[in-house]
């Protein structure tokens, strides 16, 4: 929607690797027109310590370690070009896309109710883990339902389907929720929700995703102790970011 906006993105060469630099992000209307910028946009890491870490997890290796994040008010609705650059050893380094922004969305903002919605636990899946989520191993967060701490207490709450994610990340920022938990486990509820019926996506969304808007994944919201979002993360975000998310939750 027109307003603030956050853009994330990982960056890789042409060698496939991480590309790993100082980096901002450059917008115009078109790609013909004066660009505003730069805007950095510093890393984020997605490395989580080795006890947290999932057969999908981040590694220093990986093609995507960190993601890149920045803030920006975008004005209007519609099309924007971007450029994305990194200063490495060998130059500087460009990456050309376009962002949409849309005039409104279904999916709830920071100060609005979050949906009083059921989402699955261990006991509504009659103890079968598997049916609600696709992680290895699977984590630790399936024990609450939103609908009953939702307005008690401030909740993390993870859309994500790190097996079959179309966007990779599903997994790293699964992982990240496992180590958070930790931290915050007294004052934080945690809750993971896997994305499709049955884990088959032929199936379709679960409930939980239909009632809050989401088309895509994953999604992060944090929601204070009155129930209202206080932070929403959508896509690629690392360590920064979520626990950014729930301190505003806390706050």
């Amino acid at each position: 929607m027109p307003g603030t906006n956050r853009i994330a993105f990982g960056l890789i060469d042409p060698k496939g690797s991480f590309l790993d630099g100082k980096t901002a992000v450059y917008l115009a209307p078109t790609p013909r027109d004066r660009a505003r910028g730069p805007f950095p946009a510093p890393a984020d890491s997605l490395l989580v310590r080795p006890p947290y870490r999932s057969r999908g997890a981040a590694e220093e290796d990986a093609e995507i370690a960190a993601i890149y994040s920045t803030q920006v008010r975008l004005p209007r609705a519609g099309r924007y070009a971007a450029l994305m650059l990194t200063q490495t050893a060998q130059g500087a380094l460009g990456a050309p896309t376009q962002i949409t922004v849309a005039k409104r969305t279904p999916v709830p903002a920071r100060g609005e109710p979050a949906p009083r919605v059921a989402t699955d636990t261990l006991a509504s899946a009659g103890g079968s883990i598997k049916a609600i989520d696709t992680r290895d191993p699977p984590d630790d967060m399936h024990d609450l339902d939103l609908r009953d701490v939702v307005g008690r207490r401030p909740v993390a709450l993870l859309f994500a389907t790190p097996a079959l994610c179309e966007s990779r990340v599903c997994g790293p920022v699964t992982d990240i929720a496992q180590q958070l938990k930790a931290d915050y486990r007294d004052r934080v509820a945690f809750i993971h929700q896997e994305v499709y019926r049955d884990n088959d996506p032929r199936k379709g969304l679960r409930p939980p995703l239909e009632a809050f808007g989401l088309r895509s994944e994953p999604w992060l919201f944090t929601i204070d102790r009155d129930g209202r979002v206080a932070a929403r993360l959508e896509g690629s975000f690392g360590l920064g970011a979520f626990r950014r998310a729930l301190d505003a939750a806390l706050r």
